[in-house]
């Protein structure tokens, strides 16, 4: 789920449907909600977002240090001109990218996770043996295995992206619910995870000949080597 905060909804919801377009969950806030919502969410609320986007408002600079109090998820700052001083002030505030509007969604979406894999690179290569075959895009291409393309469901794509982005650690169901469906969806029902990670550990344990997704009763799940 990506968070987009901005003061106006014209900006807000036409991020969140371009999200929705290329099948990721997005809720859109103005700049007093945002701060509201970011003190009084719940933890697996907050573990479902994969990135904050934040756009034009004169609160944006205080805006990190309260966001990396609650989450560890990436912070871009989307600036409407090319302007170095604004640029450079972002970055001191503790904003981990700048890009110019008009950005694609996908482009976005590349520059969390480059931002994710450089926070989490020294864990990532203690962990890199059986599962290196196994190459996942973050950018809304499907995973390949051994340089064989593998055509996974959007869910089942989006989930593996989440195991592998939080790779050791353990996720309950309702962290990856929220992070899938998004933690505002309430015409779903979180078991639908359930039949989602039993097909794409199938797919997964036919390709690499064994099982990268371990499953713990009422713990959740957890990708491993």
């Amino acid at each position: 789920m990506y968070v987009i905060m901005d003061e106006r909804p014209m900006v807000t919801d036409g991020y969140v449907a371009s999200f929705s377009r290329e099948g990721v969950s997005a809720v859109g806030l103005r700049a007093t909600d945002f701060k509201g919502w970011l003190q009084t969410a719940r933890e697996p609320d907050l573990d479902a977002v994969q990135g904050f986007l934040l756009g034009d408002c004169e609160q944006r600079p205080a805006l990190p240090e309260l966001i990396q109090k609650r989450s560890r998820a990436p912070i871009i700052a989307m600036i409407e001109t090319r302007c170095l001083t604004e640029t450079l002030d972002l970055f001191t505030a503790g904003i981990d990218d700048v890009v110019r509007k008009p950005v694609h969604v996908r482009e976005i979406m590349a520059r969390t996770e480059s931002v994710w894999r450089r926070s989490q690179r020294s864990t990532a290569k203690a962990v890199m043996d059986r599962t290196a075959r196994l190459k996942v895009y973050f950018d809304g291409r499907d995973p390949d295995i051994d340089g064989e393309t593998i055509a996974l469901p959007r869910r089942e794509r989006q989930i593996l992206e989440l195991l592998i982005r939080n790779r050791g650690r353990r996720l309950t169901k309702e962290q990856v619910f929220n992070a899938v469906y998004g933690a505002f969806t309430s015409d779903v029902d979180e078991s639908v995870v359930e039949s989602h990670i039993s097909k794409l550990r199938k797919k997964l344990r036919e390709k690499l000949s064994f099982d990268p997704i371990e499953v713990r009763r009422y713990l959740g799940y957890a990708f491993v080597s």
